[in-house]
């Protein structure tokens, strides 16, 4: 089992209470950290603004915090989960990405999406098309970046993109997958999503919980099946929202602190719908270390081969990530 780590950058509404100014020196503390522990890699948001609810809190920019951590940490790989594709013209992320992977000696992970999120959509003029468009610019661009970072250029005649002989130099680093630096197509569309992903990824990103992760697996292999591609040479990897405390009690206390601090942000209706699932006994990444073990053995054994894990306290208190690491990691690694 493998494992990633996301660091907070206030789009979950994780950096509450803390001056602006001092975000990037806790978010780089965080990344070193983790590049000095046993992670495999980091991972951002590619958001621009707030969930539950919009607001007026710091939401920082995804491929601005990879170019920060490449030249900042040394060993980590970095990605996000996940870079919509309708954001940026593809030619200009695949430069973007190619200049990480330098900068970072070759860390640079692509995760890349459809994307969903209709306000910043609108809020920053992309309109919001339908699924199916934003599911053909995906397959699209993610093309185009596939010949960018083999070939050093980028020609397409597509429907939504339109480049020709765009030039992408220096290469990557990495030329070691069939895309160049190695691509994550994250979300589990049955019919459209699976079956680019089982065409072109070389990890997936879908449902996390035991049968969720059983059906989408399923339809990853007929659609790997149908396209040609070898089913075991994807990696599956889920997200996982993870409060961990040595006993039950000390889990809910952390879960009661981080509905206090969210609080007076979000109102009481609001922060009771946000952590809802926090308490339920069906998230996967809330309990002792020892259920997670149990749960995630369970995962492994279905095919979970990475996971990567959204510690909610973490700009705040790190002892759950140091518990994570100190009993969990070592048990499943």
């Amino acid at each position: 089992m493998r494992f990633g780590i996301f660091i907070p950058q206030g789009w979950r509404h994780d950096l509450l209470g803390i001056d602006p100014a001092e975000q990037w020196g806790l978010m780089r503390s965080l990344a070193e950290q983790a590049d000095a522990g046993p992670w495999e890699s980091l991972w951002v948001y590619d958001h621009f603004h707030t969930i539950p609810v919009p607001s007026d809190q710091a939401t920082h920019e995804a491929w601005t915090l990879m170019s920060a951590f490449a030249a900042s940490t040394s060993r980590i790989r970095l990605g996000q989960m996940c870079t919509c594709m309708s954001y940026r013209n593809p030619a200009y992320l695949a430069k973007v990405a190619a200049t990480v992977d330098i900068i970072s000696g070759g860390r640079t992970e692509m995760g890349i999406g459809g994307g969903w999120y209709e306000h910043e959509w609108k809020a920053y003029g992309y309109g919001f098309p339908r699924v199916g468009e934003r599911l053909a610019r995906l397959r699209e661009g993610v093309e185009i970046m596939r010949q960018a970072w083999t070939t050093g250029t980028a020609t397409l005649a597509g429907e939504h993109y339109q480049v020709d002989g765009a030039i992408v130099r220096p290469l990557p680093l990495q030329q070691t997958s069939r895309n160049g630096i190695p691509m994550w197509i994250a979300g589990g569309g049955e019919k459209v999503t699976l079956r680019i992903a089982a065409e072109c990824a070389d990890y997936t990103n879908f449902a996390g919980d035991p049968e969720g992760f059983d059906h989408k697996s399923a339809l990853l292999r007929e659609h790997c099946a149908e396209a040609g591609t070898d089913f075991d040479s994807i990696v599956r990897s889920a997200n996982y929202i993870t409060v961990v405390g040595e006993t039950e009690a000390e889990v809910a206390k952390r879960i009661d602190a981080l509905e206090a601090r969210a609080l007076p942000f979000l109102g009481e209706e609001k922060t009771k719908q946000f952590f809802a699932e926090y308490r339920t006994g069906k998230a996967i990444g809330v309990g002792t270390p020892q259920q997670l073990i149990e749960r995630y053995r369970d995962l492994h054994a279905r095919g979970l081969g990475y996971q990567i894990h959204y510690f909610p306290e973490a700009a705040y208190d790190r002892s759950g990530i140091e518990l994570f690491e100190r009993e969990v990691i070592p048990a499943l690694s």
